[in-house]
């Protein structure tokens, strides 16, 4: 396949119009997210409509974006196919820091070392703790048989130890249905260890406390939640019943497989954002616009 580089120059030694570009670019939150979305990417970067759908951002609104941020030298673009794949230009970032550090408090380097150790990843004791810590996500549904449990086994694996996922139900239906299993085999997630049970096993005082509750069906959306320690964040993700659909068996199969890949989109969405920086209202603004992507339910689902 032939492939099409066309990088922008290297702003080595960036001097002070291309900081004020560089600076530029970044004060605004569209830009300042797709580079930061860009920078957990590296060092394989992604399409730009990857890049929008992730966002939640119109295409061509995107598009317009990482070109600002490719004329500041802060990103780079390669034509693959059909695509182009944008990644985080590093060398741009660490010439725009360089810049501000350049005359190092007044010929002072010692006065220097906390804050250009403060810019390397894990900026702060505080961040590098959250960085660190294990996010818990509780996934719920009405009969935590279909839908709740393709959601734990994708966010388990990955979120590669970074999020522990559990599933429950209002009303469990006390097995796992055997299509999501199949499902979960044939994407290659695990399988093993899921019971479909209440969500008041959650609800108790030693129980795990969550971080993150999303509901996956619309019955479980509109029930009385138990109170939860924490107050964690939540919102709703609702895609159609699988478990619910009639026909034969490819029919059914395929109703759990478009299941699975709307769950993963928006569980991919959720791993993507800044967890240890974003404040909660911008994060609660996050997680309702991944509810809404792609596959969301426009009516109350069946019990699954």
């Amino acid at each position: 396949m032939l492939t099409t580089h066309f990088y922008v120059d290297n702003p080595r030694h960036m001097d002070k119009h291309g900081i004020v570009n560089a600076l530029a670019a970044l004060a605004q939150g569209t830009r300042l997210d797709a580079f930061r979305l860009l920078v957990t990417h590296e060092p394989d970067g992604q399409p730009a409509g990857e890049i929008a759908r992730l966002l939640g951002v119109p295409h061509n609104t995107m598009s317009t974006h990482l070109a600002t941020l490719q004329r500041a030298g802060l990103v780079t673009a390669e034509r693959q196919s059909r695509s182009i794949v944008y990644r985080a230009n590093l060398n741009g970032l660490r010439d725009a820091i360089s810049f501000l550090l350049k005359d190092c408090c007044g010929g002072n380097p010692g006065l220097c070392a906390p804050l250009i150790a403060d810019l390397v990843p894990c900026c702060t004791p505080k961040e590098k703790a959250m960085s660190d810590r294990i996010y818990n996500v509780l996934f719920l549904c009405t009969g935590n048989s279909a839908r709740s449990i393709l959601a734990e086994s994708i966010l388990n694996a990955e979120g590669k130890g970074r999020f522990k996922a559990y599933s429950a139900g209002s009303y469990p239906k006390g097995t796992v249905h055997p299509l999501a299993l199949r499902e979960l085999t044939a994407l290659g997630y695990p399988t093993t260890g899921f019971s479909s049970k209440s969500w008041d096993v959650f609800a108790v005082d030693d129980a795990p406390q969550m971080d993150f509750i999303f509901t996956v069906c619309d019955n479980a959306a509109g029930e009385a939640c138990p109170v939860w320690i924490g107050h964690p964040m939540t919102a709703h993700w609702g895609v159609e019943d699988p478990a619910a659909v009639e026909g034969s068996e490819f029919e059914k199969e395929r109703a759990f497989s478009q299941a699975a890949r709307f769950l993963k989109n928006r569980i991919m969405a959720f791993l993507s954002l800044p967890h240890s920086s974003i404040d909660k209202l911008a994060m609660e603004t996050r997680l309702h616009q991944i509810g809404a992507m792609e596959g969301a339910s426009i009516s109350p689902a069946k019990a699954g």
